[in-house]
């Protein structure tokens, strides 16, 4: 029997918003069965709260992700995401990488998440100020 929920990267885990998005995943009950937190060689090995081990962005660390969780900023996301997607992961992108390309779906969950069915692997998602301005509006 193969364990339940999916395999997670966390892709700039150290950063201010990795670091919402690794206690998001927790404090909401996120079906994951791993998360494995990703950032820039300076951070890796580094234990993070949880006792999550920091690793390095190479082909063979990408392999097996259900799910990719980006926040590194668009070169990062650009030369990763979709080698992520290539290797199977759903990539949720927080920069600004993928927000204009056309084949790439812009969703905010409250107000769009039709578009998530039109994908090839790669999401994007407008701004956090955007974001919460879409969903008032």
């Amino acid at each position: 029997m193969t364990d339940p929920g999916y395999r997670v990267a966390v892709v700039g885990a150290t950063g201010q918003v990795g670091t919402l998005m690794l206690a998001l995943l927790g404090e909401r009950g996120f079906p994951t069965r791993e998360i494995v937190p990703f950032a820039s060689e300076r951070s890796i090995g580094r234990e993070l709260d949880g006792g999550l081990v920091v690793r390095g962005l190479d082909e063979e660390s990408i392999q097996g992700f259900d799910l990719a969780l980006f926040s590194a900023g668009g070169s990062t996301s650009g030369e990763w995401a979709p080698r992520f997607a290539a290797a199977g992961a759903v990539v949720v992108d927080n920069s600004s990488r993928w927000r204009m390309q056309d084949d790439v779906p812009l969703v905010v969950s409250e107000v769009n998440p039709e578009a998530l069915t039109g994908h090839h692997g790669i999401i994007a998602n407008p701004n956090c100020s955007t974001m919460q301005m879409v969903v008032a509006l």
